[in-house]
């Protein structure tokens, strides 16, 4: 890992096309200002861990769940069925 130190207004280029400008230092919290291509997806760490326990723990789901799910699924009426 590189480890920089940089000033506020200072910037960091990765690669050809993106900058990270350093705009506050406010206590122990940085915040960063990201330029980037629209198609370069940015994330913060935290939520993406978060997003892949909540799926693992989705697909673990035990059977009994799954069941009654699929029990209120087939429970529910067409609405473009005709009413009776």
């Amino acid at each position: 890992m590189l480890v920089l130190t940089r000033r506020i207004g200072e910037r960091v280029l990765i690669g050809d096309d993106i900058e990270l400008t350093i705009v506050e230092i406010k206590g122990d919290s940085v915040r960063l200002g990201i330029q980037a291509p629209r198609e370069t997806r940015i994330q913060r760490a935290e939520i993406v861990a978060a997003v892949e326990s909540e799926n693992r723990a989705a697909v673990q789901s035990p059977a009994a769940t799954q069941d009654a799910l699929q029990r209120a699924l087939n429970g529910r009426r067409d609405p473009a069925a005709p009413a009776d």
